[in-house]
């Protein structure tokens, strides 16, 4: 009875010490698993702590140069309504004689009518005009960042015939008008002659209506719009 005991005694034994090891085996395979897992999301966190550093650092990085960016716009537009007291002082004489100077988007615009600079059906330039021409290629002159477009604009009323060794349509009146200003201010050696374009509108852009005496004298006109060089904004925006 004792030995049946102990044979029963030593199977139970070995059955348990059989589920023991399988049980330890399994646990130790659900480690390594577990482990491995871990790992993996270890190597995960990494890699997104990585990709959030670069984030951080690009942030940064942007951050800057979009002060970079205001800072510069801000001066720019400083600049701007400097040179537009600038203008207005320097062409006060020509008040209340078809001059005006104003700002708006960022752009600095000089119109003369065409009373103050040309007869009519001429691109040549009177000696009144010429003088308030002259003022603006001072500053011009002054600011060489500036860029200058040169618009001629006419009234709808139709060339008939040849006027002054001919012209063919209000389109050739108002860019040969605005030729002849940009001639007028190359002669000022301070003034950069690639910061100037010439531009004919003829009567597509009007002011007032052209219905009035009134509307097509303010139509007829030459308008100076000044812009600031915007290489270094156009870089950085790039670079955002």
């Amino acid at each position: 009875a004792t030995k049946k005991s102990l044979d029963n005694l030593k199977s139970s034994y070995d059955a348990l010490e059989k589920d023991s090891n399988e049980a330890l085996d399994a646990n130790i395979k659900k480690n390594r698993e577990l482990l491995a897992e871990l790992e993996a999301k270890q190597k995960a966190m990494a890699a997104e702590q990585d990709k959030l550093n670069k984030l951080k650092a690009d942030l940064l990085k942007s951050s800057t140069r979009l002060a970079e960016l205001e800072k510069i716009m801000a001066d720019k537009e400083a600049a701007m309504k400097k040179l537009k007291e600038t203008l207005s002082k320097s062409l006060k004489a020509f008040e209340g004689k078809g001059l005006t100077v104003t700002e708006r988007d960022g752009k600095v615009y000089v119109s003369m009518e065409n009373k103050l600079l040309f007869e009519s059906g001429s691109w040549t330039v009177g000696t009144e005009g010429k003088k308030a021409v002259d003022l603006v290629g001072k500053v011009l002159g002054d600011n060489p960042d500036i860029s200058v477009l040169i618009e001629g604009h006419t009234d709808n009323d139709k060339i008939i015939g040849s006027i002054g060794g001919g012209v063919e349509n209000n389109w050739d009146l108002s860019t040969k008008r605005a030729t002849a200003i940009v001639t007028i201010l190359s002669a000022n050696a301070k003034v950069k002659k690639e910061n100037l374009t010439a531009a004919g509108r003829g009567e597509f852009a009007p002011l007032l209506s052209n219905e009035t005496a009134e509307g097509k004298a303010k139509n007829r006109r030459i308008e100076f719009i000044l812009t600031p060089k915007l290489d270094e904004l156009s870089k950085l925006l790039n670079e955002l």
